[in-house]
């Protein structure tokens, strides 16, 4: 398997003694490169806390997670800030726009962050392939939670990461826009050749999957 991200032994706990959580617990993976993995499992399972450490925001207790051939905590923390802004799209479920922000302006703030020039025709691009291109100019609060999430697959995209990390991007969606959503975030990835790792708790997304990862107390007790 040619893969892009590799977990090797990964831990990190919280806690201690009777209060002690074991959200991620000697856990190794593989996600294949411009695949779509789903990772499954039931609420505490650990999904969240391995999504947040495969991104880089969070540290584990022990072990190593390798992307694009870079192990990411043994770089000093700005390192892996760089590294963060440029190989790596997030998406969450609550879309964490901007509110003072129009679209336009919540979808190029990555290059910004990077000191990067904003192509217009890239970003225009971006926008009409997700169907927001006539909302550019709008706020979040005049926006449909379908369109905000699709504003955030925007962010995502415009740095043209290797590896889009998505927290239940369709959790506060119904399940008509949720569906439309991830067939617009699907046909992206595809066409740009990245990487789609997504927590989900809905059985019609999972199945829109090519890998399936199973979480449980933890640990991988399934993969397909």
């Amino acid at each position: 398997m040619n893969s892009i991200l590799e977990v090797e032994d990964l831990v990190k706990y919280y806690g201690k003694d009777d209060s002690l959580v074991k959200a991620v617990d000697h856990t190794s993976l593989s996600i294949e490169r411009g695949k779509f993995t789903a990772i499954v499992g039931r609420s505490g399972s650990g999904k969240s806390t391995l999504l947040h450490i495969l991104g880089g925001l969070d540290y584990p207790d022990s072990g190593q997670v390798t992307l694009d051939g870079k192990e990411l905590f043994s770089l000093k923390p700005d390192e892996l800030a760089k590294l963060r802004r440029r190989k790596i799209g997030f998406i969450f479920q609550d879309y964490n726009l901007i509110p003072a922000l129009n679209v336009w302006e919540n979808v190029v703030l990555p290059l910004g962050l990077d000191g990067k020039k904003v192509n217009k025709k890239e970003v225009e691009k971006i926008l009409d392939h997700i169907g927001m291109l006539d909302k550019a100019d709008v706020l979040p609060e005049k926006l449909s939670g379908g369109q905000k999430q699709r504003t955030a697959i925007a962010r995502a995209l415009v740095t043209r990461p290797a590896v889009i990390l998505a927290d239940e991007p369709t959790g506060n969606l119904d399940s008509h826009t949720g569906l439309e959503v991830m067939q617009c975030l699907k046909n992206c990835v595809k066409e740009y050749g990245q990487t789609l790792v997504m927590i989900t708790h809905d059985e019609t997304v999972a199945q829109m999957a090519d890998h399936v990862v199973v979480i449980e107390d933890g640990k991988v007790v399934g993969f397909s």
